[in-house]
């Protein structure tokens, strides 16, 4: 007797695909395939997060619906049904089931009985979730917290997923270890706002105790912590990561603009002052990787506050960072305030992707000569006798690859860690030969 197929679509962020893994680990008598017209069941995981994201999350699900069998059942889940509910179980009856962000666990229970449902409390996963982690037999993503106390004029997170709520230490603790005893050895952790964990269980240093609870794993090998927040981030917490023999020495602190006035508009908490004293304290420890995000367009932007955020990305050259377009959302404090037209919005995301590319490429540039830690994740889609390989200090599927194009006769094991040389940078690529395995 064939088994019943499954098809997963996980979009957006890196914390919807931990959601995702719960999923999966609730349906494992499911064979996965991803040929949504051979599947029992389609679940889309859906982003709602902005206009963009709300788009594709509509456009994926209406084209698996043109595709699926007959008799198949369809879920939408996650956050973009969790912030519409109403609007979209009356707009779209192409959906068979409907869910958001409080049932991940029960995803089993509603394909059997082919209901739709909303928990009133957001879901977040422990050590007990069962998760399948996908894409990976090494890297894995731990989510710390759920919810955010911030209140920034553009984010409408806080209304759909409410305040913090942040895993107990010992919860996550556990998670690593059970994934550690499986073979994974790199963890990134995760949250919509992660240097606030613990801050609702009256912890004041929360992601330092997080650190050296996780330093003690034995097997953990490489870390970092993705989405700090500027006003909840610590000179202190900066050093602790920079001190770890675990932690790379990663910084990914999304800061949105650098200009009073917009810091100001955009409730950021922080002024430009104490925000780039925080990047240059980042920036000082040695290997610091740094990362962040930024938004164009956002209302009360002057051409001069833009032109001063131009100035400053250029000259302070993060490693990478992201720009977004400014996307104007219901419930948030922004939504009603004069708006800059699409074609000002859509000029300011290009020259500010400019600066990025400048600012990746040097980062790219410093790095031919060093000897660093990769991890072969597989064969390059750009050659079959190139090797795709991460530095551990980079974040996964966020910062790039580096092409290894003379193996030294050396035995090849993927997601095996090996030292590698830099000998240069073509184009917008590294390649890189090895040296030996890492122990």
């Amino acid at each position: 007797m064939n088994s019943k197929k499954l098809h997963l679509v996980s979009l957006g962020c890196t914390k919807n695909l931990v959601d995702s893994e719960v999923m999966l680990g609730r349906l494992k008598e499911y064979e996965i395939t991803d040929d949504n017209a051979e599947a029992d069941v389609i679940i889309v995981n859906t982003c709602g997060f902005i206009d963009a994201a709300k788009e594709e999350s509509i456009n994926t699900v209406l084209n698996l619906h043109d595709e699926r069998k007959e008799n198949s059942i369809l879920v939408m889940s996650g956050c973009l049904t969790e912030r519409y509910k109403e609007e979209l179980q009356a707009d779209m009856p192409e959906i068979d089931i409907f869910t958001g962000v409080g049932d991940y666990e029960k995803i089993d229970e509603l394909i059997a009985s082919k209901q739709s449902t909303f928990s009133p409390e957001v879901y977040l996963a422990t050590e007990t979730s069962g998760r399948v982690i996908t894409g990976s037999n090494y890297h894995a993503y731990i989510k710390i917290a759920e919810g955010c106390n911030q209140a920034c004029s553009f984010c409408a997170i806080p209304s759909f997923k409410g305040k913090l709520h942040s895993r107990s230490l010992s919860s996550i603790i556990k998670e690593v270890e059970n994934l550690v005893a499986q073979g994974f050895y790199d963890f990134s952790f995760i949250s919509q706002d992660s240097s606030s964990y613990g801050r609702d269980m009256k912890l004041s240093d929360g992601l330092i105790d997080l650190i050296k609870g996780v330093e003690a794993i034995e097997g953990v090998k490489s870390a970092r912590i993705l989405y700090l927040y500027p006003s909840t981030t610590t000179f202190a917490l900066i050093d602790a990561i920079a001190d770890s023999k675990v932690f790379q020495t990663y910084y990914d602190m999304p800061i949105q603009h650098i200009e009073d006035s917009m810091l100001k508009i955009m409730k950021r908490g922080f002024g430009e002052k104490k925000t780039i004293e925080l990047l240059e304290y980042m920036k000082s420890k040695p290997n610091a990787f740094l990362r962040t995000s930024l938004i164009a367009g956002h209302p009360g932007e002057s051409d001069e506050s833009f032109q001063k955020l131009c100035d400053f990305m250029e000259t302070f050259e993060f490693d990478r960072f992201n720009t977004f377009h400014y996307s104007n959302e219901e419930t948030t404090s922004a939504y009603n305030l004069e708006q800059i037209d699409e074609e000002t919005i859509d000029q300011r995301a290009q020259v500010l992707g400019e600066i990025a590319e400048r600012n990746t490429l040097a980062s790219l540039e410093k790095m031919v000569g060093q000897t660093v830690t990769v991890v072969i994740d597989g064969e390059s889609d750009e050659h079959e006798y190139l090797l795709s390989a991460r530095p551990l200090i980079w974040a996964v599927d966020i910062d790039g690859e580096i092409l290894i194009n003379d193996t030294s006769d050396l035995s090849i094991e993927y997601g095996k860690l090996y030292q590698a040389k830099i000998t240069e940078l073509v184009g917008t690529q590294l390649l890189a030969t090895l040296i030996k395995p890492s122990i």
